[in-house]
């Protein structure tokens, strides 16, 4: 064996080692939840993945002044975004009554030549299933009980009864949204 087929013998192996590493994503969403409600907490989250998978769960529950994450993230090797819709009971405190249900939808795209970072946010009834038509409602539909935006855009706030949700979201292929529960 001559030092060429040792060195090439090397190299070889370095690059199968790199080959077999998987890639990291570059299309992600983080999302940021703060409860800033003093009545009201949230629980039993709800998901539904249109695009990607969910790398790091939402928390079970989010009492008043308790503020928890996930990350959901495009699937590896795919020319695909990361997108979805997840809901919470937003539940009175006192006695343990759900007041209907949080929801909100992100969308971070594959391309950015052709499409853009969009985000929605709502309340609707406590039997709103989260599912596939609740996404398509979320980025298609006219907004009744929700607000909808480009994260290159202005903030969004909603608000419902005594409730009130704020949110914004940056512009890039790894954005954050930011969500805030809040009495009205």
């Amino acid at each position: 064996m001559n030092e060429f087929q040792i060195l090439m013998g090397h190299t070889s192996f370095i690059l199968v080692k790199v080959l077999k590493m998987p890639l990291p994503t570059q299309r992600q969403c983080t999302v940021e939840i703060q409860n800033k409600s003093s009545s009201l907490k949230l629980c039993e989250p709800l998901v539904y993945v249109f695009k990607g998978n969910c790398e790091s769960p939402l928390p079970p529950t989010l009492s008043p002044s308790e503020s928890g994450s996930a990350l959901f993230i495009k699937k590896v090797y795919t020319a695909s975004g990361s997108a979805g819709v997840f809901m919470y009971n937003i539940v009175q405190k006192s006695n343990d009554e759900i007041k209907g249900r949080l929801a909100v939808m992100f969308s971070v795209p594959f391309d950015f030549n052709i499409f853009c970072n969009w985000y929605a946010v709502g309340i609707f009834s406590k039997d709103k299933l989260c599912d596939d038509d609740l996404y398509n409602e979320m980025y298609y539909a006219a907004q009744n009980d929700f607000i909808r935006g480009k994260a290159n855009g202005p903030s969004l706030t909603h608000k419902k009864g005594e409730m009130t949700i704020r949110a914004s979201m940056s512009d890039s292929f790894k954005p954050v949204l930011k969500l805030e529960l809040c009495d009205d």
